[in-house]
């Protein structure tokens, strides 16, 4: 009979563990998916904003049959666009380049309607994610066209203000979602561990009424938590790896390519795994050690 009643117990222990453990890595996993999407979020935030082009177009005021002097000038204008602290990239457009891209938004391919090249050369100029900003484009579109040899500078302000409102919009509910699950994760981990240390509350409490402190009660409880904070992070880490790893694959599209944030992301899970079933067991189990032997009943 002892030897099935500790049998009993033992399975008992071994499927409450269990349920710890997937309680977290499920919970875990979770949340790395959204620390995921908050990563790639940002990367594509970037991604969007360098679509957002502006045409510096070149002053036309020197002799066209000079080609060799007005290329010379316009290099020059180009090598000084380049410089520019706000620019990631620039990109040379002749007037042969222009009208070719004219033609084809247009959807013309006759030769004959154009006799010559009209459309003047530019640079088409690829801000820095940080200067796609509606405080700060006017002021990037003004330094331009105060470089000596830029006439103009095309700028779809609008279109600007939009994209920056609505990505920075997405962003922030992607952040307030991320902070909500965090808290559900914290509940749900919480709870997992409550109803495995209420299962054992007489057991701490006959601990305690044979003379044990409080500190050697709580120690066992402590380790175990940690070993089960560890194996569900792992865990979740482990299938959350092997998902993105199937997504990234089967989508073909570039993430970001900084493994620094993804190591980052990993000791965050593991740190909120093993910080959650620590803490957790301490507060449930404080809970018992101060409470009364008929309060046992009704806790």
């Amino acid at each position: 009979m002892p030897k099935t009643v500790d049998d009993f117990n033992k399975s008992r222990l071994r499927s409450s563990n269990i349920t710890v453990v997937i309680s977290i890595s499920l919970v875990l996993f979770l949340v790395g998916l959204f620390g995921l999407i908050l990563i790639n979020a940002q990367k594509y935030s970037d991604y969007i904003k360098e679509q957002l082009v502006v045409e510096a177009y070149f002053e036309e005021y020197l002799d066209p049959r000079d080609s060799a002097k007005t290329m010379k000038f316009q290099e020059e204008t180009f090598a000084k666009i380049k410089q520019q602290n706000y620019v990631k990239q620039a990109k040379y457009i002749s007037k042969q380049q222009a009208t070719v891209l004219a033609k084809k938004q247009l959807g013309i391919d006759a030769d004959a309607l154009f006799e010559e090249d009209i459309f003047p050369a530019s640079v088409e100029v690829t801000l820095k994610p940080e200067f796609v900003d509606p405080a700060k484009i006017d002021s990037v579109v003004s330094q331009l066209k105060a470089i000596n040899g830029v006439k103009d500078v095309a700028n779809d302000n609008q279109l600007t203000i939009d994209v920056y409102n609505n990505l920075n919009r997405i962003l922030t509910w992607i952040l307030a979602f991320s902070i909500l699950f965090l808290i559900v994760a914290i509940v749900l981990i919480n709870n997992s561990i409550r109803l495995k240390i209420f299962s054992k509350r007489f057991i701490i409490k006959t601990m305690q009424l044979v003379g044990a402190k409080r500190r050697f009660i709580l120690m066992p409880f402590i380790k175990e938590a940690l070993v089960l904070g560890l194996i569900g992070s792992f865990i979740g880490i482990l299938a959350l790896g092997g998902l993105w790893y199937y997504f990234t694959n089967q989508i073909g599209t570039p993430f970001v390519q900084d493994t620094n944030q993804y190591i980052l992301l990993i000791i965050i899970i593991l740190m909120v795994g093993i910080f959650i079933t620590i803490a957790s067991t301490i507060f449930a189990t404080w809970r018992f050690l101060r409470s009364n032997v008929d309060d046992l009943y009704y806790s």
